[in-house]
C-alpha cells in the first residue's frame, strides 16, 4: 500500500526559506507523477508544482515561479519542495500527491507552512 509522509513545514519569517520533503513507501517513486499542492481554509486545494514519472516538470504555479523548486530523489524515494523568498500568501497546508494511471491517487497528511513576522 502506497503511503506518503510529508515533513519540513513550520513557521518562517517573510523572505525566509523552507524545504518540504515527501517520502513515498510501498512502491517506487519513479512510477508516479508527483505533485505538491496547498490549501488554505475556505479555498480549494491548488497545485503548486508537478513532475511526471520521467521527472519532467509539467506544472509550476505562476505565483511561485522563481521562488520554489521541485525535485525528486529516486534513491531516497522522495519528492522535495524548496521554498525561498517566502511570502505571507504562501501560508497554507502543503500536501504531497502521487498519481499512477490505472492504480490511483494518493495523498499525504499535509504539513503546515506559516509565513509570518
Amino acid at each position: 500500500q502506497v503511503q506518503l509522509v510529508e515533513s519540513g513545514g513550520g513557521l518562517v519569517q517573510p523572505g525566509g526559506s523552507l524545504r518540504l520533503s515527501c517520502v513515498l513507501s510501498g512502491s517506487l517513486l519513479r512510477f508516479y507523477t508527483m505533485g505538491w499542492y496547498r490549501q488554505v481554509p475556505g479555498k480549494e486545494r491548488e497545485p503548486v508544482a508537478i513532475r511526471d514519472s520521467d521527472g519532467i516538470l509539467t506544472f509550476m504555479s505562476e505565483s511561485v515561479k522563481g521562488r520554489f523548486a521541485m525535485t525528486r530523489d529516486t534513491a531516497k524515494n522522495s519528492a522535495l519542495l524548496q521554498m525561498n523568498s517566502l511570502k505571507s500568501e504562501d501560508t497554507a497546508v502543503y500536501y504531497c500527491n502521487a498519481l499512477r494511471i490505472g492504480e490511483g491517487s494518493y495523498w499525504g497528511q499535509g504539513t503546515q507552512v506559516t509565513v509570518s513576522s
